[in-house]
C-alpha cells in the first residue's frame, strides 16, 4: 500500500516469491525434469602478463582470422601462461592418435620422446598407438599423467588404404572409448618429429592444419579432388585452404562426426569404383570446406624443413617431417 492508501499491485512479496521457487523445484524433482544450473564461469587467479593492445596487431605479416572468425594459429597470437591455465582448471585430458602400421613402427620411438618435450606439457595425455605389430613398440618413458595405450589394427597391402583405414578406426574408438576417456583428440602421422612447442593452444571443437605446401596459393592451384563423380569433389571456383591430413582434430564427438562422414564418403566412392587423388585428405578437405574448423592452425604445426626451408614468416618449426625414402617405406 502506498502512502496514499491505494494498493500498489506491483510490490514485491518476498515470502511469496521464495514458496514459488520452493514448489517450482519440487515439481520439477517430482517430474524428472533436471533443474537448470548456473553456467560454470572458469575464474583465472591473479596473473601478471602484458595488456593486449587494441591498435597494435599481433601480427601484419599473415592472417591471423578466417571469414569465418575462427583464429589462425601463429606464433605471437597467443600468450600459452593464459590458455595453459584456461584449460588446467578445466582438468581436460588430451588423446593423441597415432598410427605405425608395418615399417612405419620404426619412427615410435623418435616421435613419443619428442612428444615427451613438447606435445601438451603439465597436461593429461593419452597416446593411442595404433599397429600391427605391438610387440615392436618401444617403450619409452613419459611423465606423471601421460601413459601410452597400444592398440592392434590390421595392416593392408596398399599404403592408400592404410592411410584412408584410419577415418574408419578413429571414429569407431571414438565410441568404444575415447568419449569415456578424453575431451579432446588430436590425430596425427607418425614419420614426424617435435621440434617446439605444440600445446593447448591447438584445441578447439574443430581444427585443421595449413598444408607448408599450399598456404600462399590460390584455390585453383589446391590439389582438390576435381572429378565430380567423387564425394569428395571440389569445384575450382570453391574452397578456402588446403588442410593436410597428416594433423587434425577437435573435441571427441567433433571427430568422431569427421571421420564416420569421411569413411562414409570414401565407401561410396569405393562401390563406385573411384578413388579420391589424395584419398583421406582429399575427403577431409571437403568435409572442411562444408564444416567449418573453429580454429586453423598455420604451417608451423606441419613443416619440411629439407623441402620447402625456412621462410621469415615461420618463426617457429613446431612438428616437422623426418627424413625418409618413402618407396622404401611403404613397400613390404
Amino acid at each position: 500500500m502506498d502512502p496514499t492508501g491505494a494498493v500498489n499491485c506491483c510490490a514485491p512479496r518476498p515470502v511469496a516469491f521464495l514458496l514459488l521457487t520452493c514448489l517450482l523445484v519440487f515439481f520439477c524433482e517430482a517430474s524428472g525434469k533436471p533443474v537448470q544450473a548456473v553456467p560454470q564461469v572458469v575464474e583465472l587467479p591473479r596473473m601478471v602478463y602484458p595488456q593486449p593492445k587494441v591498435l597494435t596487431p599481433s601480427r601484419t605479416d599473415v592472417l591471423v582470422l578466417t571469414p569465418w572468425l575462427a583464429p589462425i594459429i601463429w606464433e605471437g597470437t597467443f600468450n600459452i601462461d593464459i590458455l595453459n591455465e584456461q584449460f588446467r582448471l578445466q582438468n581436460v585430458t588430451i588423446g593423441l592418435t597415432v598410427f605405425a602400421i608395418k615399417k612405419y613402427v620404426v619412427f615410435l620411438k623418435l616421435f613419443l620422446e619428442t612428444a615427451e618435450e613438447h606435445f601438451m606439457v603439465g597436461h593429461r595425455v593419452n597416446y593411442y598407438i595404433f599397429t600391427d605389430r605391438p610387440a615392436d613398440v618401444p617403450r619409452v618413458p613419459l611423465r606423471e599423467g601421460r601413459r601410452a595405450v597400444v592398440l592392434e589394427v590390421p595392416a593392408a597391402r596398399r599404403w592408400q588404404d592404410i592411410s584412408m583405414r584410419r577415418m574408419q578406426v578413429i571414429s569407431s574408438h571414438c565410441e568404444q572409448r575415447f568419449l569415456r576417456e578424453v575431451d579432446f583428440l588430436v590425430c596425427l602421422d607418425v614419420d614426424m618429429r617435435f621440434r617446439d612447442h605444440v600445446g593447448v593452444e591447438i584445441l578447439a571443437p574443430l581444427f585443421g592444419v595449413l598444408h607448408p605446401g599450399f598456404y600462399g596459393a590460390t584455390r585453383e592451384a589446391f590439389t582438390y579432388e576435381r572429378r565430380p563423380q567423387s564425394q569428395a569433389y571440389i569445384p575450382r571456383d570453391q574452397g578456402d585452404f588446403y588442410y593436410l591430413g597428416g594433423f587434425f582434430g577437435g573435441s571427441v564427438p567433433e571427430v568422431r562426426r569427421l571421420t564416420e562422414a569421411c569413411h562414409q564418403a570414401m565407401a561410396t566412392d569405393r562401390a563406385n569404383g573411384i578413388e579420391a587423388v589424395w584419398h583421406d585428405e582429399s575427403h577431409l578437405n571437403r568435409y572442411l570446406l562444408d564444416h567449418k574448423p573453429s580454429k586453423v592452425l598455420s604451417p608451423e604445426y606441419l613443416w619440411d624443413e629439407a623441402l620447402l626451408g625456412r621462410p621469415a614468416i615461420m618463426r617457429k618449426l613446431r612438428f616437422m617431417a623426418v627424413p625418409k625414402n618413402h618407396q622404401e617405406i611403404r613397400n613390404p
